[in-house]
């Protein structure tokens, strides 16, 4: 046989033979696709592999929380060193596995309160870590050399042929089904209820391998829901100088908010400071973020036109579900989400604007401090300048203008860090070298796990004023812009006075009276909405707010 010919494989249809022994193994021990809660562990006993490449769904809102608590008591000498890929370490289970030894390496995006832990357990030498990932990248990485061999999805429903119902928050479930059922792998379900008919079929039942009804509902946090009285004065004149200083600057239509408390002030004062400035149709019509209920006073008041969200809120489904002129809503009435579609949305948006705990001279920031291994989330995405953009817009082209005063005229993103110049504790937000690099040598990582890169941003805001790094010729004065912002950290104290003085005159750096804005006005007085009561008022009735968050 020619060489040229020559197959070097004896088959090619390996892996969807053995995921036809799987399933039989598996059918072989419930007799359907619906499967007994009480035969959950046995049931992965049977159709998971030692070695094979697992993800269990667990994002912002939803959880697989209990397929994750059944993997978590299979038999390590029967299920061990699995590679888990998947977004978001929030539940202990999700730890449990490699305490164990069932797992042993991990590839993600965030921890958040389980960062503490998986610190120890990588120092211990319990957890293997691939790579801290964007969300994009580790999705990405599925359609390559990351595919889940077994993945364990949370849907609302189900019927008896499979067929899932996501609901509201459908978040991550799209990118893992298409990748897992596409090249022969597991599908294995929990969902609150099995009916006889779904509301709306999201994920087809022959792509589902096995059903599980789940003693209870899936996990989900309201992680979204900042109470507007705890928004401060600071800020609030934050919030003021980001809307005369760059929203109006610019004419900011399309964008992205972080979920922190600095952009609820943003959201808040839409309707009344940005009002009182003509702004409305002007600015922040189109938004790339969870259905926030800070958000509802713009929505309200004319401002926001358009949502997508990359998952839900809780309390906010009802609200949600009557403005679908707003948001994206299905046949059924209630909200399509999908996690991939809302960071593309942002990352052609025309600002990303959020919040980290340290920012060094170039601009480089991170949520990444000693002892702590939280990853990123959807900033780096959302917070990254977008040169695959093609069209323009009036703030991206300005933007762009300033950033590219020679050669070939292009647009520019804009990204925005809004942070006090101190944190809790004292703790400076400004820093002359990140803790990252200490991070990237304590866990074996090939770089330092920076959040958005300094040559990324344009804009930091803090409560002196704004640095725009798009006026910065050299590193010195981008240096400089910064530590003119800085405050009484002690990276601001070390500011050259004539250099500050110089891009002020050159608006690389400009403070409250250099914009209009009057540091008297600002107070929580501006605020649409001064509590949780408000915004259910500013609903009709219509957010229903977790008890949490009631005092009444």
């Amino acid at each position: 046989m020619d060489a040229s010919t020559h197959s070097v494989r004896g088959s090619w249809d390996t892996l969807a033979r053995n995921y036809e022994a799987r399933i039989a193994r598996g059918l072989a021990l419930a007799g359907s696709k619906v499967v007994p809660a009480a035969q959950t562990t046995a049931l992965m006993e049977a159709v998971i592999e030692p070695g094979d490449r697992i993800c269990i769904e667990g994002n912002n809102q939803k959880h697989a929380d209990f397929l994750s608590r059944a993997l978590a008591d299979v038999a390590p000498e029967r299920v061990h060193d699995l590679h888990v890929v998947q977004s978001n370490i929030a539940l202990a289970p999700h730890l449990d596995i490699f305490e164990s030894g069932i797992a042993r390496k991990l590839d993600f995006c965030y921890a958040g309160p389980q960062g503490l832990r998986l610190a120890q357990l990588v120092k211990a030498g319990k957890v293997e870590v691939g790579a801290i990932h964007t969300y994009l990248e580790l999705y990405s990485r599925y359609f390559g050399d990351l595919t889940p061999r077994v993945s364990l999805i949370a849907a609302e429903a189900a019927d008896r042929d499979g067929n899932l119902y996501t609901g509201p928050n459908t978040e991550d479930t799209p990118a893992i089904v298409e990748a897992t059922a596409f090249r022969s792998g597991v599908l294995i379900a929990q969902v609150n209820r099995i009916v006889d008919k779904v509301p709306r079929v999201d994920v087809p039942g022959d792509w589902v391998s096995f059903v599980v009804e789940a003693p209870k509902p899936h996990y989900i946090e309201p992680i979204f829901t900042r109470d507007p009285g705890a928004i401060t004065d600071i800020q609030v004149l934050m919030a003021m100088m980001v809307i005369r200083g760059i929203y109006e600057k610019y004419g900011v239509t399309r964008l992205n908010h972080g979920i922190g408390f600095d952009t609820a002030a943003i959201e808040l004062i839409l309707p009344t400071y940005a009002e009182e400035l003509g702004l409305r149709g002007k600015i922040c019509r189109y938004m790339s973020v969870n259905p926030c209920p800070t958000l509802i006073p713009a929505i309200e008041s004319g401002f926001i036109e358009a949502i997508h969200c990359a998952g839900s809120e809780l309390g906010m489904e009802h609200y949600v579900s009557e403005r679908s002129d707003v948001f994206f809503i299905g046949r059924d009435g209630t909200m399509r989400s999908n996690r991939v579609f809302c960071q593309l949305a942002g990352h052609y948006a025309d600002l990303f604007i959020g919040s980290t705990l340290q920012i060094d001279l170039e601009g480089n920031s991170s949520t990444a401090t000693h002892a702590r291994m939280t990853g990123f989330g959807g900033a780096p995405n959302f917070g990254s300048e977008s040169r695959g953009r093609r069209h323009g817009s009036p703030a991206w082209l300005r933007a762009g203008q300033e950033a590219h005063r020679e050669g070939m005229p292009r647009g520019r993103k804009l990204v925005v860090q809004m942070v006090e110049t101190f944190k809790e504790g004292l703790s400076p937000t400004f820093v002359e070298r990140l803790d990252a690099w200490d991070l990237m040598d304590t866990f074996d990582l090939p770089l330092p796990p920076v959040m958005v890169y300094g040559d990324d941003l344009t804009h930091i805001v803090t409560e002196e004023g704004i640095a725009n790094l798009l006026l910065c010729d050299t590193l010195a004065e981008r240096a400089q812009a910064i530590r003119g912002v800085a405050g009484y950290t002690e990276v601001g104290r070390k500011r050259d006075r004539r250099m500050v003085e110089a891009l002020r005159e050159r608006g690389a750096i400009v403070y409250p009276e250099d914009i209009g804005v009057d540091k008297r006005l600002a107070s929580r007085d501006l605020l649409a909405a001064r509590s949780i009561k408000d915004l259910v008022r500013w609903s009709g009735g219509l957010y229903a707010p977790p008890a949490r968050f009631k005092n009444w």
